[in-house]
């Protein structure tokens, strides 16, 4: 007579069944960032390309509307698309120029203010104090030339690394706004007869949601950009254009990137305008802060996939941890596209 097994719970079992399901998923997340952490070059320049597409296809498609040949359209979409970066970047470089002496003097009499705000109450620190503070800081420089100057060095090679990342994006953006869809559909024609319905089906529910994660996030980064370029703008911060631009590429990364943009102008702020201004700028963030996550984020969150904010702050942290600052960047929109295609290929409940 063979003993009886021994009895487990239905839920422990319930609970057992879904634990391994998630390890599994998040085997495979960890493992994809891993991979992008590891080829980031090739990573960030497809996911760039992908972007693009999502962004400018749209208007390719328009123009092919109007009785363009195809490549004609995409031609003159990606030029386009380029001069309109090109000549932002060019805006923004003509305000720091035009700034240049001004911000140097506005920055000197910042910095004197906050000596003798520290002096007063509540601080009181003594000017000695202040002044053990700026020869240490230029002791320091000094003593570290080199390092920095090696660090300059690496920054430069690193800038051929962006301008490759950037080339592969391009490269890739011709062809996916080209023909992207052929693309998908030779690779699902190399697949079994079986799999091949699943993996057309998975491919659109993919592109629809990453593609409406990228209009709804370029949406949120222009409000901020502008309502952050505005403030600044009439608070007489310098620098606004630019900090403005900053906010805008800050915005791609949910939660925490407006925070650090908008402490950086807030940084500027006390430097040049003294502690009101920068409080005011303080003020916004929070204002900001309110905005985007109440109003913009769920509306983006509902054109492309709802996801609860702490599975959003879950994938930024985790995208952070395994690959820097892309895998900041790429963890939510990688994440809303795996949900979608798992609701998408989920059988429907009996």
């Amino acid at each position: 007579m063979q003993p009886r097994p021994p009895h487990v719970s239905p839920l422990l079992r319930t609970a057992a069944a879904h634990a391994w399901r998630l390890l599994v998923v998040g085997a495979a997340v960890y493992a994809a960032f891993a991979v992008l952490g590891r080829f980031h070059e090739i990573g960030v320049g497809i996911f760039l390309g992908l972007v693009v597409t999502a962004l400018l296809r749209p208007v390719a498609d328009l123009v092919t509307r109007g009785g363009v040949p195809r490549g004609l359209a995409v031609a003159l979409t990606l030029l386009g698309g380029i001069a309109l970066v090109l000549g932002i970047l060019a805006l923004v470089g003509e305000a720091v120029a035009g700034e240049r002496t001004t911000l140097i003097r506005e920055f000197r009499d910042g910095l004197n203010r906050i000596e003798e705000w520290l002096e007063r109450p509540p601080f009181r620190l003594s000017p000695d104090v202040l002044s053990d503070v700026e020869s240490r800081t230029g002791a320091f420089l000094s003593s570290h030339r080199s390092t920095l100057l090696s660090t300059a060095v690496s920054g430069a090679s690193r800038l051929v690394h962006v301008l490759t990342a950037l080339a592969l994006a391009l490269f890739t953006a011709v062809f996916f706004i080209h023909s992207g869809h052929r693309h998908w559909s030779w690779f699902c024609d190399q697949l079994p007869g079986p799999a091949r319905g699943r993996w057309e089906t998975a491919g659109r529910a993919a592109w629809r949601t990453f593609t409406g994660y990228t209009h709804g996030i370029v949406l949120v980064a222009a409000t901020n950009a502008v309502l952050v370029g505005v403030a600044l703008y009439f608070l007489g911060v310098p620098l606004a254009v630019p900090l403005a631009l900053l906010e805008f590429f800050a915005a791609f990364i949910p939660l925490i990137g407006s925070p650090v943009a908008l402490a950086v102008a807030a940084v500027v702020a006390l430097a040049a305008k003294g502690p009101v201004v920068a409080a005011i700028v303080i003020a916004l963030i929070v204002v900001i802060g309110q905005i985007e996550g109440h109003l913009l984020h769920p509306l983006v969150m509902s054109w492309a996939v709802r996801l609860h904010p702490l599975v959003v702050a879950i994938s930024v942290l985790a995208g952070a941890t395994a690959a820097g600052v892309v895998g900041a960047v790429v963890a939510v929109p990688l994440v809303s596209v795996l949900w979608s295609v798992h609701r998408t290929l989920r059988p429907p409940p009996p």
